[in-house]
C-alpha cells in the first residue's frame, strides 16, 4: 500500500508545473535610485545590465504614495498590519527601510532569482530575487528581523532546498521576535488598537472584493497568467493581493487547471476567473 501511495505521490509530482531553476549572480552592486525603497531596487549585474530586483518574501512600507493612489491604499493596509494608527510615521518607517537596505547593500552582494517576472504595476520591469549580504544573510530575514519588513509576498523554493512554505515559516517567526522586541515598525503599534486595525483591513478586502462583484471592469482580453503583474491580476473578481501573489510565486504554468494547486484556488474559484486567464507562447 505503501509502495503505491508513494508511486501516485510521485507520478502527481511530476506532471505538476516546475519553476525555472535559480541563478546565483555574485559581485552585484546596488544602484541608486529616488524610486526604489526596501524591498525593491535597482541593481547593476556582473554582464554590465541594470535590472530592478524585488524581495521574495517580504513586503516594506510603501514611500512614493503621492497621487498614486494604488500605494496610498497598500501604505494603508500596511500600517494595519503592524498596528501604527498614523500614516505618517508608516511612511517614514518606509523611509528606514530604505536607509538600511541601503546600507547593508554598500558592498557588492550575491542575487539569486530565475528571473520570474515581479511587476506589482504593469509598467514597470522587475524580476524576483534572493539577495545575499556579503556577511552571508538574507536581506529579506534582516528586514523582517529588524522589524522593517513584514512576512509577506511571493515566495518559492530556496537554491538550500527550503521549500517556499518552511521559508515563510521562518519569516513569520522572525516578525514574531521583532514584535515581541518592539524593533523597527513595531516601536509604533498601537497594541490595544491592533486588532481593530486588522479588522477594518479585512473588512475593506471585503468591501473591495464586493465592488468587484458589483461590476467593476474585469481585463477587456485575457490576461497571460505566466506574466500578468500582480495589479492587473487583482482587477479579477475573486483574486485578492495574498491569491494574486501566490499565483505569481507558483509559475510557470503548462495549462490553467494547475492553478488548482494554488492555496485559495479551488474548481468554483477556478471557474469564476478561467474567462479572464490564459496561457500565452513561450
Amino acid at each position: 500500500m505503501i509502495r503505491w501511495l508513494c508511486m501516485v505521490t510521485c507520478w502527481f509530482v511530476g506532471f505538476l508545473p516546475a519553476a525555472e531553476p535559480l541563478q546565483t549572480f555574485a559581485g552585484c552592486k546596488l544602484v541608486a535610485e529616488e524610486w526604489s525603497d526596501g524591498d525593491s531596487f535597482p541593481v547593476l549585474f556582473p554582464d554590465g545590465k541594470t535590472i530592478t530586483v524585488r524581495l521574495y518574501g517580504v513586503d516594506c512600507m510603501e514611500m512614493h504614495v503621492q497621487g498614486n493612489e494604488s500605494n496610498a491604499r497598500r501604505l494603508r493596509d500596511q500600517r494595519r498590519h503592524f498596528g501604527i494608527t498614523d500614516i505618517t510615521t508608516a511612511r517614514e518607517v518606509g523611509v528606514e527601510a530604505k536607509k538600511e537596505t541601503t546600507r547593508l547593500l554598500a558592498k557588492p552582494f550575491t542575487v539569486v532569482t530565475a528571473f520570474a517576472d515581479g511587476r506589482g504595476d504593469g509598467r514597470y520591469q522587475r524580476i524576483y530575487g534572493f539577495v545575499t549580504l556579503p556577511d552571508g544573510d538574507d536581506l529579506s530575514e534582516t528586514l523582517v528581523r529588524n522589524g522593517l519588513a513584514r512576512a509577506f509576498g511571493v515566495v518559492r523554493q530556496r537554491a538550500d532546498g527550503t521549500s517556499g512554505e518552511d521559508w515563510k515559516e521562518t519569516l513569520s517567526d522572525l516578525e514574531l521576535t521583532a514584535a515581541k522586541a518592539g524593533l523597527g515598525a513595531w516601536r509604533h503599534t498601537d497594541w490595544a488598537k491592533l486588532p481593530d486595525e486588522r479588522r477594518e483591513a479585512r473588512e475593506e478586502m471585503a468591501e473591495l472584493a464586493a465592488a468587484k462583484n458589483a461590476g467593476d471592469e474585469p481585463p477587456s482580453e485575457p490576461l497571460d497568467v505566466n506574466t500578468a503583474p500582480r495589479d492587473e491580476l487583482m482587477k479579477i473578481s475573486g483574486i485578492g493581493e495574498k491569491t494574486a501573489n501566490e499565483i505569481i510565486g507558483a509559475r510557470p504554468y503548462r495549462t490553467l487547471d494547475d492553478l488548482l494547486q494554488v492555496p485559495g484556488i479551488g474548481p468554483a474559484t477556478l471557474r469564476k476567473i478561467r474567462p479572464f486567464l490564459t496561457i500565452g507562447a513561450h
